[in-house]
């Protein structure tokens, strides 16, 4: 075997791994923003969460890119422990897909059609197909299918490559000598496991053994540790990527070494122990590519049934092994923002949109807390909302740098809007925030110069108070659950609190003529108003942004055609609304 031979050997395997890789996206892509869905909903049983990690791993090629995914999700507080656990093992079932597909190779024949059965024959056609998709149409889900295409093509292509560079080995005493002495099991895990190691990926260190086993060389008794230290070796990125993170998501990697180390040393000795009594006459026969692949989905799969009934038992061991420490404290204010995700943009938009529904609800709390302090003031509650307006702060700074970050990977179109929408959404709620601390300097003007609302103010207050918080709780509903419906009946509320400012000014100006109310507590009034006025319009901002993004249609347009009176829905419900808060005005004052 010469220089060039290596040379081709690396040129196979990068080919491989970049077909694997582009294939995998290719896939996630065209799932679009279903697989973050799909992650939380099918992970309500063991079962389940199996098969989820199975199905996912098979479609992106990696065990090891599902596992990060899994600690990122746990990281975050979406995934428990034991949801985990369960998708981790289905992983490993489904890095064999790659194997099985290597295997095609094998089909012997020199019919038409069998011919045609064969990779070398049909992958080359496949990726030409793939790039005339990919390069030519301009469909997103064309082009997806095109690149899943040509990254199957290049994973055959990578495959031959390599075939071809190691077949002068099969003439080499030294590579069979070398070979000859894995058989020792300690020694042939160690191999597999630093293979997969240094390469990242199970996938790609089962796709070079079976590329080496056209050598003639590779037999089951010295193939079988490695596949068995190729899983172990797996479990490398997923422990990397823990580095940092909460303690679940430590937990979580070590579950998946756990899994692979304790299933191995398992299978290695029940396949030693039949060897010992003669099971195994075939020991010192070669094995092919299908038999490689078979042995890979075999002890996968019995190593998962293995562990099913006992989930409870990895939990509970991975916890004794990373406890929480004395005296730590989980910071749970700012919601985590896991980078590991940028792999699957879809489940880091999911993540990103989940701490701004946190901070919608924050922002929200901020302004009862605020307007209940106009009443009955406390110094307490007053360091809270500061604590909590600090955090809208830092959530705005790291929500927004998060969603440029994935807007920085290759996204959908549909992606593309969910950034855009997040990222005008994060500047609404900021802005709401805002004002709700300028609402709290109003009461703590109150509280230091010890001024007094008249009774009618109080109660023209309460009146508007209500209408927003009523307003704040449809639009963190309406964005929550992508409801338009509720949208337009925020918008239909907006019109009704500038209604209600408009009459509460021109109430208060009479009273200030009649000597009812002082100066001093009439200006901190038209403050609170102006600033409730604001939040409304905000709120009435996020409104319009979930129809316009829904329905395609711009913001300001469809709301100045509201309010325009053509509409008959946004006629009544203004008109529900104004009934609601008017009635409640004109109340007599207590």
């Amino acid at each position: 075997m010469t220089i060039f031979n290596v040379i081709n050997l690396a040129g196979g395997i990068a080919l491989f791994l970049y077909g694997m890789s582009i294939m995998g996206a290719g896939l996630e892509k065209l799932a679009g923003g279903k697989l973050e869905s799909v992650l939380q909903k099918l992970t309500s049983s063991v079962i389940r969460a199996v098969l989820l990690g199975a199905i996912i791993t098979g479609l992106i090629q990696s065990s090891a890119g599902t596992t990060v995914i899994c600690i990122g999700l746990v990281n975050s507080g979406i995934f428990t422990l034991p949801q985990a656990i369960g998708v981790i093992m289905g992983a490993n079932i489904g890095t064999t897909v790659t194997g099985q597909l290597i295997r095609l190779s094998d089909i012997s024949g020199g019919g038409w059609l069998l011919t045609m059965l064969k990779p070398s024959t049909f992958s080359p056609i496949v990726a030409f197909i793939g790039a005339i998709l990919y390069v030519f149409l301009k469909s997103p889900k064309k082009r997806n299918i095109g690149q899943i295409m040509m990254g199957f093509g290049i994973l055959f292509t990578g495959m031959f490559t390599m075939e071809a560079a190691v077949a002068p080995l099969r003439e080499s005493q030294l590579f069979i000598k070398l070979f000859s002495s894995l058989q020792n099991p300690f020694l042939g895990v160690l191999a597999g496991a630093l293979v997969t190691v240094a390469i990242q990926s199970s996938s790609a260190s089962v796709g070079i053994l079976q590329a080496l086993s056209t050598t003639g060389v590779v037999t089951w008794g010295n193939a079988i540790p490695i596949i068995l230290g190729q899983n172990i070796g797996t479990c490398s990125t997923p422990l990397i990527a823990s580095i940092g993170a909460s303690t679940a998501a430590k937990r979580s990697a070590i579950v998946h070494l756990y899994f692979n180390v304790i299933g191995t040393a398992v299978f290695l000795g029940g396949v030693y122990g039949l060897k010992a009594v003669g099971a195994f006459p075939f020991w010192d026969e070669v094995m092919n590519k299908g038999d490689i692949a078979n042995f890979h989905t075999l002890f996968n799969v019995v190593v998962t049934i293995m562990f099913i009934p006992f989930t409870k038992l990895l939990a509970w061991l991975a916890e004794k092994t990373i406890p929480e420490k004395a005296g730590e404290v989980q910071d749970l204010s700012l919601p985590v923002l896991d980078e590991r995700l940028f792999t699957s943009p879809a489940v880091a938009l999911q993540q990103a949109r989940a701490a701004v529904e946190k901070m919608a609800s924050r922002a929200a709390t901020n302004f009862n807390k605020a307007f209940g302090q106009l009443e009955h003031y406390n110094q307490e509650t007053t360091m809270n909302i500061h604590t909590r307006e600090e955090l809208l702060d830092k959530m705005e700074v790291s929500i927004t740098g998060y969603l440029i970050k994935i807007s920085d990977r290759e996204l959908s179109e549909n992606e593309n809007r969910q950034v855009s929408e997040l990222l005008k959404l994060i500047s609404e709620y900021e802005r709401i925030g805002d004002y709700s601390i300028n609402v709290l300097e109003c009461a703590q003007r109150v509280q230091e110069n010890e001024l007094r609302f008249s009774v009618q103010a109080k109660q023209e207050l309460d009146v508007l108070g209500l209408a927003l918080q009523e307003t704040l709780q449809l639009t963190n509903t309406a964005f929550m659950e992508g409801d338009c419906n509720k949208a337009e009946q925020v918008e239909a509320l907006e019109e009704t609190i500038d209604q209600l400012c408009y009459t509460l000014r021109e109430q208060h100006i009479n009273r200030l003529k009649e000597g009812i109310c002082e100066l001093e507590s009439g200006i901190v009034y038209l403050d609170v108003i102006t600033n409730v006025e604001r939040i409304s319009d905000h709120c009435a901002n996020v409104a319009a942004r979930l129809i316009g993004s829904e329905l395609d249609l711009d913001m300001h347009a469809r709301k100045h055609a509201l309010q325009a009176g053509h509409n008959d829905l946004y006629n009544q419900q203004v008109e529900e609304y104004q009934a609601k808060y008017m009635g409640l005005l004109a109340q007599p004052t207590v």
